[in-house]
């Protein structure tokens, strides 16, 4: 289902509680909210659509990738950048890394980790802010 994009900053500011096996549906959604937006939007977290749950999904070069659970583990390489996001208006000046190394669980909650560099990370970045309750 296609939800609403939150942009109550009280809400978008709290942390995200861990995401559970049962909130696979919550995952579904954010995934069709992201592609409805695809025009304008590169990943969202489910706080986005008014869920407070540790769960992102994103373009990873060409096709969507849900993450529950994220953390950045590792980071190096750090940048300067402008974002925007579709819960808050214009765009803010954020520090960025261009590597990370991310440990996430899969749609099975089978734990994960990767290192992502680039646009990737970045977009994974923004996402996991969100999951922290960090306003940009």
């Amino acid at each position: 289902m296609i939800r609403d994009i939150c942009k109550d900053v009280i809400f978008l500011a709290q942390k995200a509680q861990p995401a559970l096996p049962e909130d696979r549906s919550v995952a579904a959604d954010l995934l069709e909210t992201l592609e409805h937006h695809k025009d304008g939007c590169v990943g969202m977290a489910a706080n986005m659509i008014g869920v407070n749950k540790r769960i992102i999904a994103f373009d990873n070069e060409g096709s969507y990738m849900v993450m529950y659970n994220p953390e950045i583990l590792k980071k190096s390489g750090p940048y300067d950048t402008e974002e925007g996001c579709l819960s808050l208006t214009g765009v803010r000046p954020v520090k960025r890394w261009k590597s990370i190394k991310v440990r996430w669980q899969n749609e099975e909650f089978q734990p994960r980790i990767k290192t992502f560099t680039g646009w990737t990370a970045q977009i994974i970045q923004h996402e996991i802010d969100h999951c922290e309750g960090i306003i940009i």
